[in-house]
């Protein structure tokens, strides 16, 4: 069960990389309107929308009894979780760790000074293996142009979840209407 759900937190990583990196920036797919709302304004941090769908097969398994892929899902899932909150926290608060630290500035580093690199939020691996990640003297360089960002102040989307999640329906049947 716990390689189960491991596999689940790791497929996760992959996961977040494909949709932030090559559905968020390299193609155009209806992810790319709802992502650049967030590096227009970073207090859009949640994927509130994408929560109620997100559950549906955790459920679905659940009542048929399959029990593995209930337990590898739900490790999908804690890592959309994970995801969550230290985006949120990358964003709102001061790093409370060294790990944190580094993702904080890896991602500051994709919304402030190149959007094409830095995709996992949660993790380097991908951007690793893909050839993605922060390098060389550019790396600090960027590292420190990033230093002094204060975390963001005031309330985040998740303040007005009906507000944000009718914004996102508005974009996705505009994006799909444009197609």
């Amino acid at each position: 069960m716990l390689g189960l759900f491991g596999a689940g937190l790791l497929i996760w990583t992959f996961l977040e990389y494909a949709i932030h990196g090559w559905m968020g920036h390299r193609f155009a797919t209806f992810v790319t309107p709802l992502h650049h709302v967030h590096h227009r304004d970073p207090r859009a941090v949640f994927a509130l929308g994408a929560w109620l769908p997100a559950l549906a097969p955790l459920f679905i398994g659940a009542a048929t009894g399959a029990r593995g892929w209930t337990i590898f899902y739900a490790g999908v899932l804690a890592g959309f979780a994970a995801y969550e909150v230290l985006h949120y926290r990358i964003h709102f608060r001061a790093p409370a760790f060294r790990s944190e630290a580094r993702m904080r500035t890896r991602h500051l580093i994709h919304h402030y000074c190149a959007p094409a690199i830095c995709f996992g939020v949660t993790t380097a691996l991908w951007d690793r293996v893909f050839g993605t990640s922060e390098s060389g003297a550019d790396a600090a360089v960027m590292a420190a142009r990033v230093a002094a960002i204060a975390p963001l102040e005031g309330p985040s989307n998740v303040a007005a979840p009906g507000v944000v999640i009718r914004r996102v329906m508005r974009q996705m049947i505009a994006t799909i209407a444009i197609r």
